[in-house]
């Protein structure tokens, strides 16, 4: 038993490196099982397929994140008064803590999400909706609360617009934090990174659709 456990660990741990480096489709079952000293049929045995494997990947930070951000939106429900900004910034430090699963975990699960939606893996979100979904809409339902008046088209948008900045940002983290050291002399942190996107997001999340200011 605890040899199988111990080889189910191993694929999950070498598929996601090699996911988030090369992409879902680029990585084959045979590069996991080459990287990881297994054979197929131990992938079959765990898995079944190649996606059930991507989302076992995705799970293993989702199981940690989703209750996380459960919890901080209790906060936010119960308060009378939100803002954009409140809202966004719950979700910093569930994203913060998955670097306790795995060093740059934040960054690794971030551009595992950026990958699955650029790579068009439409099963995942259907597993993330599926399994999660029930945060997702708690989360969601704090957005609408604070601008009402933005239609569902606009939403879908913004949603995906912060997604990619966080994807984007995330995964050039370290490229990022050496050039700010370099051109502003201090100390940067991912920590630092979330300072300066939240604000950034929430004021997007609520620009006036009628471009006023703009000109």
């Amino acid at each position: 038993m605890g040899s199988a456990l111990h080889t189910k660990e191993k694929i999950i741990s070498v598929a996601e490196v090699l996911f988030s480096e090369k992409g879902f489709k680029e990585t084959s079952l045979r590069n996991i099982t080459g990287q990881a000293n297994v054979n197929l049929a131990s992938v079959n045995y765990h898995f079944g397929d190649k996606k059930s494997l991507i989302r076992a990947v995705l799970g293993k930070y989702l199981d940690s994140l989703m209750p996380s951000i459960a919890e901080t939106l209790h906060n936010i429900e119960r308060s009378e008064h939100v803002t954009m900004l409140q809202v966004f910034s719950i979700l910093k430090q569930p994203l913060l803590q998955l670097a306790q699963i795995t060093p740059n975990g934040t960054e690794r699960f971030l551009l595992l999400i950026g990958r699955g939606y650029a790579e068009e893996q439409g099963h995942l979100r259907w597993f993330i909706t599926t399994r999660y979904g029930e945060v997702l809409d708690r989360f969601v339902a704090q957005v609408i609360r604070v601008n009402p008046t933005m239609d569902r088209e606009t939403l879908f948008w913004r949603l995906h617009f912060t997604l990619g900045s966080c994807v984007f940002t995330m995964a050039s983290s370290e490229a990022l934090m050496n050039i700010a050291r370099s051109e502003f002399d201090t100390n940067q942190r991912v920590e630092r990174i979330f300072d300066q996107i939240v604000p950034y997001l929430a004021s997007g999340m609520n620009a006036n659709l009628n471009n006023q200011g703009i000109e």
